[in-house]
């Protein structure tokens, strides 16, 4: 059955759908994207507006990915959790997916990579802690190990306590070693990490190759 466009107007509340209407009466609402071929006079059977609204439903999940991408990066499992809470079909939420990953808008390895150096700028932690923030995100196990090949726990451990170490360098050496092994604790390094970093740190500030006896 065929049914003739009679008028095509803007949504006042989202300016970036189109509301159609089909023999003088509103029928649905599409992206302007989907409705950009569209004109008033034009006649489209029952066949093509179920294509339309298909259309429409993977271009609305496909918004909402590029939405919660504004914010920060994201990962497959993120969009994928995220997209069908909204109550959106899996299969447009997988197309939207490869979509996403076609035009290099999601990619676990780049996320894993980037999330590793900018902890490591900003809040060092050690791989232990890394490893389990990544697997939070939802990244796969194989990805997560290959990006931490090359990450060593001492240089973590060290960046962090370089960092806070300015707030202990006045104390004796029992204080420093304690405040300093608490703070690196506290972000997942482990015993033999925390005692040569402290005993490092300890030497650079006070020019010495020996630390007090304990």
């Amino acid at each position: 059955m065929l049914h003739k466009i009679t008028a095509l107007t803007l949504q006042k509340k989202n300016r970036q759908r189109i509301n159609v209407f089909l023999d003088g009466e509103f029928a649905f609402g599409l992206d302007r994207l989907v409705a950009g071929w569209l004109h008033t006079g034009q006649e489209i059977s029952d066949e093509r507006i179920a294509e339309l609204k298909t259309a429409d439903a993977s271009e609305v999940a496909f918004q909402r990915a590029l939405h919660l991408l504004k914010f920060r990066p994201r990962t497959e499992s993120e969009i994928r959790l995220r997209l069908l809470k909204k109550s959106i079909s899996p299969d447009d939420v997988e197309e939207v997916i490869e979509r996403l990953k076609r035009n290099q808008m999601l990619d676990d390895r780049r996320f894993t990579i980037e999330w590793i150096e900018n902890r490591s700028a900003l809040k060092p932690r050690s791989r232990r802690a890394l490893e389990f923030e990544l697997r939070q995100h939802g990244v796969d196990q194989e990805i997560i190990q290959d990006s931490l090949a090359e990450v060593e726990d001492e240089q973590l451990a060290y960046q962090a306590a370089v960092r806070q170490v300015r707030k202990y360098q006045d104390f004796e050496w029992s204080e420093f070693r304690i405040k300093l092994a608490r703070y690196l604790n506290q972000r997942g390094f482990q015993y033999d990490t925390i005692r040569d970093v402290t005993n490092r740190i300890w030497n650079e500030i006070h020019e010495t190759e020996s630390t007090p006896q304990t």
